[in-house]
């Protein structure tokens, strides 16, 4: 799980997280988790290795406001040959405020990788943590 404080310049005129931090905060919370289970970015692009987004998606329960706590729990959703898709849910004191997701794949030389075939330690990794 990773931790956010909403900082005051998240906010917009109305005092209420913009949108556009959730997606932000969702990087965070996959670099962190990458890292945790042994494959942190660095290590992918010490190999040549980059993990573009394919896909974002959001879904905004509640909002938050400056100097909240978020909390972003993250899962894998499906792994499959080239994709990994990964769910998040953040809370605030309990109550859900955001459900997301993102799609990534990754590539080398502009060529798309396998990860049943060229990443499959990586790919081993993530299953532990799979829905």
């Amino acid at each position: 799980m990773y931790t956010h404080t909403v900082e005051y310049y998240e906010t917009d005129r109305m005092g209420i997280t913009h949108h556009s931090n959730y997606v932000r905060w969702m990087e965070a919370a996959r670099t962190r988790f990458l890292a945790a289970i042994g494959w942190d970015y660095r290590q992918f692009e010490a190999r040549g290795i980059i993990s573009p987004v394919v896909a974002v998606n959001c879904r905004y329960k509640h909002p938050t406001t400056f100097g909240d706590q978020v909390d972003i729990r993250l899962q894998v959703k499906q792994l499959d040959r080239i994709r990994l898709t990964l769910s998040y849910q953040m809370t605030c004191q309990g109550q859900i405020v955001c459900l997301g997701e993102s799609e990534h794949c990754f590539t080398k030389d502009q060529q798309l990788l396998r990860l049943d075939r060229d990443l499959t330690d990586f790919a081993a990794a993530l299953r532990q943590y799979q829905a």
